[in-house]
């Protein structure tokens, strides 16, 4: 295990930068974690503990570089810090990346009960300074293995004293993102006769899916896996698939949600929105700095990613008090009320969206580190 805040840890990576010496910094702790035997390379960002224990999800992603990695980590922690602020759970923000193909070793991946487990013996290292959970390619059934290496996990199944998928309150609380939005715009908090571009209908996208037909929206979805189309479609027939993400933010639609990784909203997808609303489940939504102003000068109103997409954190943190289903998705409903008081917010201080919800998260961190 190596620690980052060491001057010799992280080598030469450029991400030092970001660490050190960017307004995307600030992060109390970086380490770096390499079991040789098992093939696990993996970072664990802590970005703040001012309110608690970090919280945050494991992503087991095959990136394109380790620096790529590295980065990932720093901004998803961050982006937890902000989440847990805004849904009012007493947890700070951090995130695990392990790099690689997250497909079983039988399948030519590097997934493999050893690994996982060498995973949880560093999370355990950090004596519950983090609390690791599920993310994009990782599991229930994964964290049921790590959990037996590391007590400080979360997202377990309901047979092992787990909450289950976090991705059901997900997208639940995107849901309730949606709809505040939509009142904020149109004055009624349904998407009931909108056209609504889901980008990604995997884990979370497809519960997504659900809630909009249930609310009478009209529906189109795209995602680089043909099945996960096939299985939406097979219990939505009217649900309409385009091939590819360009195709559907070109599509005459009322609302975007991207679902699936980071970086959705560029220089190059903004200009081509036909959506007056952008409220999706991904992380990391924004590029860079400036794209909020980008939406606000189109007149798109953005829920920012880490407000709506609080459910699945909600859900695993009320796991650590001994779960309760209905407890959990009471808390998750609250993100309804939680988008109108940054849109309120936002109004007020006539700032993007984005930019009065870390106003808000911020200083709910600098009271807690004085109080």
């Amino acid at each position: 295990m190596t620690d980052a805040s060491h001057p010799t840890a992280a080598g030469d990576l450029g991400a030092i930068s970001t660490l050190f010496r960017s307004e995307q910094g600030g992060h109390e702790r970086v380490l770096l974690c390499q079991d040789r035997e098992s093939g696990l390379k993996a970072v664990i960002a802590l970005h703040s503990t001012a309110l608690g224990p970090a919280l945050g999800g494991t992503r087991f992603h095959a990136y394109a570089s380790d620096e790529e990695a590295v980065l990932d980590a720093l901004n998803l922690a961050r982006g937890m810090s902000y989440k847990n602020a805004l849904a009012g759970l007493p947890h700070g923000g951090g995130k695990a990346v392990i790099i690689g193909s997250p497909a079983p070793v039988s399948e030519g991946g590097l997934k493999s009960e050893a690994l996982l487990r060498a995973y949880g013996r560093f999370v355990a290292s950090l004596d519950g300074r983090y609390v690791t959970a599920c993310d994009v390619g990782t599991y229930v059934a994964d964290m049921d293995v790590v959990a037996r290496e590391c007590r400080w996990t979360t997202g377990r199944s309901p047979e092992n004293g787990g909450a289950g998928d976090s991705s059901v309150l997900t997208a639940f609380g995107v849901f309730q993102g949606m709809r505040a939005s939509a009142q904020a715009l149109w004055g009624e908090p349904t998407l009931r006769g909108r056209t609504v571009g889901v980008a990604g209908v995997g884990k979370v996208g497809h519960h997504l899916v659900d809630h909009l037909v249930e609310d009478g929206a009209r529906v189109v979805v795209t995602d680089v896996r043909p099945e996960s189309v096939e299985r939406v479609r097979a219990r939505h027939p009217r649900v309409v698939a385009v091939p590819d993400t360009e195709s559907l933010i070109r599509a005459d639609l009322d609302v975007y949600a991207p679902c699936a990784l980071g970086g959705a909203l560029n220089d190059d997808t903004v200009p081509a929105l036909t959506a007056r609303i952008v409220c999706g489940a991904a992380n990391n939504q924004l590029a860079h700095p400036g794209v909020e102003k980008d939406l606000a000068d189109r007149g798109i109103l953005y829920a920012p990613d880490y407000v709506v997409n609080a459910g699945g954190v909600i859900q695993v943190a009320d796991e650590l008090l001994g779960f309760e289903f209905d407890r959990a998705k009471a808390k998750a409903a609250q993100i309804f009320d939680t988008t109108l008081a940054i849109f309120d917010r936002a109004r007020t201080d006539g700032v993007p969206p984005a930019v009065a919800a870390d106003r808000i998260a911020e200083q709910r961190m600098a009271e807690a580190r004085t109080a």
